[in-house]
């Protein structure tokens, strides 16, 4: 009945009619930021302590990864995981899997090479030696089973981490790591997880100049193919007597898994008859499958584990694979009239995951007007949310079964994640556990913050302008926090 109270109070304040904070007022004018260009919501127990464009549709970037992360752990529940499984239908006769292996994925966000190998070992124990058929590969736990086939990347780093798609079979999260090592005018390089007929080449130049600025002659990597052969090249410059390591993302996740695959199996001692191909999808047409039995498999750590990386570290690929996870287990009759897209087929995985986390605002009696999902991570410059739908997701964290789980996923400022940096002579350092999320343009914050009776303070902010630059923003929204505290 509160937070029914409390929204009711948000929609009347909706234009900026609530005074800012002192602090926060200053700021925003000495840095050029516009008032219409923030959205402010401060909330003690059951009072409304600031409400300013509460209901303005904004660019939320990362704080956008609390709706997903907690519809996920309500409606996939705390002890969820995802799972990695080797299965076949076929026989083994002295040491020979009479058919194809079955990679099946499910959401697995802790599929690496390690993983990978204890399976594939799990196959040799068995007394499998060689593999008749195919490997075949199968990503259908999401529709389409490649969700970054023709998505362009958001920025001009399409090899960064944070640019990485997931789908069902993401492995090692798709990324080589390379060390440089720059000694005189020699340049050696390393890279990590071997992969079958996959190697590494330079043309970088080197150059006089403190290590600590190699990124400045970074250019993108890229891979070349030569019949089946891939070749991983470095571009740009790089300093003399230095040694970096970075995680590039550039080999197409067929590629990268099938490769780790064959050098995983053949370091084994294991061979291969066939091929590693993607699983087809199913059509009416086609017989069904024949039934396999599970051979080997690997499972995620708990929900909760993974919402930590996801929140504290604002990791994007994570953010979506969690959304992806809640797409494929919403079912036709929750999408109502949405279960076939307008081209007439079945609803993708990602619509179906935004029908869930709707589902899951009204639940909580949490007006969706003015949300746009598009991927759940907030690495996006189509997704929208307001400040009283953030502080509504908010108060429900407080009041789930899994609050600890929820609270436990946030940065605590001036300790970790990314609030590590920020707060550290605030009475807030210690004690405001906070979301953060910035893009061009764009920065935000979200979370929980002890006052000073000690009392949870539910705060909001979102600042959307071009002068939130060079910490400006970040400045205006510290304020904020540290407002809190101290009153």
């Amino acid at each position: 009945m509160i937070r029914r109270l409390i929204f009711a109070a948000l929609l009347a304040t909706g234009a900026a009619r609530a005074q800012l904070p002192e602090p926060v007022a200053q700021l925003m004018q000495s840095s050029g930021i516009p008032q219409q260009a923030a959205g402010i919501v401060v909330i003690r127990g059951d009072t409304l302590l600031v409400s300013h464009n509460a209901t303005q549709s904004m660019q939320p970037a990362s704080t956008m990864k609390l709706f997903t992360t907690m519809t996920a752990l309500e409606q996939l529940g705390p002890a969820f995981r995802g799972r990695t499984e080797l299965r076949s239908g076929a026989e083994v006769v002295n040491g020979v899997l009479q058919g194809d292996l079955l990679v099946k994925g499910g959401a697995d966000a802790d599929l690496n090479e390690d993983a990978i190998t204890h399976m594939l070992q799990a196959l040799r124990n068995q007394g499998i030696r060689r593999i008749k058929g195919d490997i075949v590969l199968d990503r259908l736990l999401f529709t389409p089973a490649r969700p970054d086939v023709g998505q362009p990347p958001f920025d001009e780093y399409p090899w960064a981490y944070y640019n990485v798609i997931p789908n069902a079979l993401l492995a090692n999260t798709n990324l080589l790591k390379v060390e440089m090592r720059a000694s005189g005018d020699k340049l050696s390089l390393a890279m990590t997880p071997e992969l079958d007929k996959v190697a590494i080449r330079s043309e970088l130049k080197l150059i006089n100049a403190p290590c600590s600025s190699w990124e400045n002659g970074w250019r993108p990597p890229e891979a070349s193919r030569t019949g089946d052969r891939i070749e991983v090249v470095l571009h740009g410059t790089f300093p003399r007597d230095c040694v970096k390591t970075t995680s590039v993302n550039v080999l197409d996740s067929h590629d990268y898994l099938a490769r780790l695959l064959l050098a995983g199996w053949r370091k084994l001692g294991g061979s291969i008859g066939g091929e590693v191909r993607e699983a087809a999808p199913p059509s009416p047409e086609a017989p069904p499958a024949a039934d396999t039995r599970l051979l080997a498999d690997h499972v995620s750590r708990a929900l909760p584990e993974i919402l930590r990386d996801t929140n504290k570290q604002s990791d994007n690929t994570l953010a979506r694979m969690l959304f992806l996870s809640l797409g494929s287990l919403e079912a036709d009759a929750a999408l109502g009239s949405r279960a076939l897209a307008p081209d007439g087929n079945a609803a993708s995985t990602a619509m179906r995951a935004e029908s869930a986390i709707h589902a899951w605002l009204a639940q909580h009696n949490i007006d969706g007007n003015g949300l746009v999902l598009d991927n759940g991570s907030g690495l996006s410059r189509v997704e929208r949310a307001t400040p009283a739908q953030l502080a509504g997701v908010l108060q429900a964290g407080l009041h789930s079964l899994w609050m600890p789980e929820f609270l436990s996923s946030l940065p605590i400022a001036a300790t970790d994640g990314t609030m590590r940096r920020r707060l550290k002579d605030s009475p807030a350092a210690l004690r405001a556990r906070i979301k953060t999320g910035s893009l061009n343009g764009v920065i935000a914050i979200a979370g929980y913050v002890q006052d000073a009776r000690n009392q949870p303070v539910i705060v909001v902010g979102i600042l959307n302008d071009e002068h939130v630059a060079n910490g400006a923003g970040r400045a205006v929204l510290d304020a904020l926090i540290d407002w809190v505290a101290r009153n």
